[in-house]
């Protein structure tokens, strides 16, 4: 097809319905409703002379020739956003979004970005908080960064940051009830959506896991501020936490911890790293190596 008869409307709706998996949702993205959305894509389907989806209870599920068409959207119109953002205001600057776990963001991230951002002024780093469970490609990122099992995410490049061990951590006033580690029996134990991580600190601790009760959360900031208002006790990364530890809002009353994972930068396998990616992941190893 000639260049000057390319349906740029109807490809870039079939590109956000594809990666949202939704019409609905590409409607919200690209702000037109969704009934333009799907006059695009009829039109797009004319035009080639096939189906690009078909609707199933679950969503949209592509055809043979969506599939096949699909990526090489993704990729081609990721690459003409890129490099209008670094024209974008009169001067050249190279944008990178980059999800981030709550937690490390938090606890490490944020305090260091000025660091970041006067070494590299060239970079507009836009920052996406998640609860660990993010779809890069769905959320229009370039990177993020993730705390887990390496063997999670087999289909991402992963390059390891900082390992995060498990420890409970408390209100301070609740310490002189913490002896032993059986002596958590009688505080509510704050969970995660990670089901095994207490039992398996109160198997290093030498003790039995009481029966766990209450509600799970998916954030661990949210189970720290819960903990330290004195609502029970957290599994946490203490290292995470170490600005509310000296201040005194947490406590840790036992030094046993436990290894659950560790935070990964990760990008999408096969995908070339940017300019800014690259020196994302550099500012990353050397700001971490330096302690």
């Amino acid at each position: 097809m000639d260049r000057p008869n390319l349906p740029l409307n109807g490809l870039r709706a079939f590109e956000v319905a594809a990666r949202q998996g939704s019409f609905t949702r590409a409607a919200i993205e690209l702000r037109v409703t969704q009934a333009a959305v799907s006059q695009q894509i009829q039109r797009l389907e004319d035009l080639l002379g096939h189906r690009l989806f078909t609707r199933a209870s679950t969503g949209l599920i592509l055809t043979d020739i969506g599939a096949a068409l699909h990526p090489v959207l993704t990729r081609n119109f990721d690459q003409m956003g890129e490099v209008l953002d670094r024209f974008q205001g009169g001067r050249y600057r190279e944008t990178l979004n980059l999800g981030v776990v709550t937690t490390f963001a938090t606890g490490w991230l944020i305090p260091r970005l000025a660091a970041f951002e006067a070494g590299h002024p060239d970079i507009s780093l836009r920052l996406f908080t998640h609860n660990n469970r993010i779809d890069i490609a769905r959320e229009g990122l370039h990177m993020a960064i993730r705390f887990g099992d390496r063997t999670a995410w087999p289909w991402l490049e992963a390059r390891p940051l900082i390992a995060a061990p498990l420890t409970p951590l408390c209100a301070p006033d609740l310490l002189d009830r913490l002896r032993r580690p059986h002596d958590l029996a009688g505080l509510r134990l704050l969970r995660s959506y990670r089901a095994d991580e207490w039992a398996a600190w109160f198997a290093a601790a030498g003790a039995d896991c009481p029966p766990l009760e209450g509600p799970v959360l998916d954030s661990s900031v949210a189970m720290a501020d819960l903990a330290a208002a004195g609502h029970g006790a957290a599994l946490l990364p203490a290292s995470m936490f170490a600005r509310q530890l000296q201040a005194g809002t947490l406590a840790r009353p036992f030094d046993t911890q436990i290894e659950a994972g560790r935070y990964w930068l990760t990008w999408p396998r096969g995908k070339p790293q940017t300019v800014a990616m690259a020196h994302l992941d550099a500012w990353l190893r050397d700001t971490i190596a330096g302690g």
